[in-house]
């Protein structure tokens, strides 16, 4: 999606962090490709105000100056649930974490979403990879945005399984109600789920990529990972975590890494055991009209190489 000799294609981060979404946000900033209006927080793998933190915690390791605005506490209607049991109580267990110095906006997420569309119409990306409420109250507020967004880009969902019950993944489930606002919106959808992050494993020789570097980004990186890893292991039995949110950032990167297609896929809004999920129509049985395009594969070496690579600018 990017041209490295073209100008900067101005998006706007939003997310949970957690461990994945840290490492998002130090991709995206080591690109110059990208310009980054904002990152703007949501509640999900922990509270609002821990994620929020995470996010400052992340800025201020490499000196970025970048504003972050809050943004949705709780979802639009579901009982929130959060990762604790994955990310730790901090959200970003692992290496210690610094108390940041610089604080954030007042002006809330959607309303920032709201403002940077409109400003710059036909450009904005927007990259949530978290529970998609921020986005659902700024289509709420001004349902126009939807038609002058460049696109969005989500890390949530799934074509086959779920991780947080069996059919749904944790993004989607946390606010199905906000995910079938942004989906049936009409602003160009690509979705990156479980079937292609789960392609991508951190696993050790990975992560001693980022911990060659020598640097403090690569060994924050490289101590994120290995916490990381902890669940994965005891979960699914694999040599590392699955790095799911920096997917988002590559593909606008590095597109030639993945494989997608258009699909129908609609959000399960019932409350039983399939709520949440991500109803992808993979083969086009419905008939109905290709609202998503869907990440299918990765090349997992490339991708690895692309972060390394990126994480490695920083001293």
């Amino acid at each position: 999606m990017t041209d490295s000799a073209a100008v900067p294609l101005p998006v706007i981060l939003d997310g949970d962090p957690g461990h994945d979404d840290a490492l998002n946000i130090l991709l995206a900033l080591a690109s110059p490709e990208l310009q980054v209006l904002g990152l703007t927080t949501v509640f999900g793998n922990v509270g609002l105000d821990r994620t929020t933190l995470n996010a400052r915690i992340t800025r201020e390791l490499i000196g970025a100056d970048v504003p972050i605005h809050a943004g949705a506490d709780r979802p639009l209607v579901r009982p929130r649930i959060s990762a604790e049991a994955v990310h730790g109580d901090s959200g970003m267990d692992g290496p210690d974490l610094p108390t940041p110095t610089r604080g954030v906006e007042t002006q809330h997420a959607a309303h920032f979403i709201i403002e940077q569309v409109r400003a710059r119409p036909g450009e904005v990306v927007l990259v949530p990879t978290g529970p998609l409420t921020n986005l659902a109250l700024a289509l709420r507020l001004a349902p126009d945005i939807a038609a002058l967004v460049r696109g969005v880009v989500w890390m949530g969902g799934s074509t086959d399984t779920g991780n947080w019950t069996p059919a749904a993944e944790f993004n989607a489930l946390a606010d199905p109600h906000a995910a079938h606002v942004v989906f049936t919106s009409g602003a160009p959808l690509t979705m990156f789920g479980l079937n292609v992050t789960h392609q991508a494993i951190a696993h050790p020789a990975r992560v001693a990529a980022f911990r060659a570097l020598g640097t403090r980004v690569g060994e924050f990186a490289a101590v994120l990972l290995e916490f990381f890893a902890e669940h994965h292991r005891e979960r699914y039995g694999w040599e590392g975590g699955a790095l799911h949110d920096p997917m988002t950032v590559a593909w606008l990167l590095r597109p030639e890494l993945f494989e997608s297609r258009p699909m129908h896929v609609a959000v399960d809004l019932t409350d039983g055991p399939s709520a949440g999920r991500t109803v992808a129509d993979v083969w086009n049985v419905t008939g109905q009209p290709q609202n998503v395009r869907v990440a299918t594969a990765v090349d997992a070496d490339g991708f690895f190489a692309l972060l390394v690579e990126r994480l490695g600018r920083y001293p």
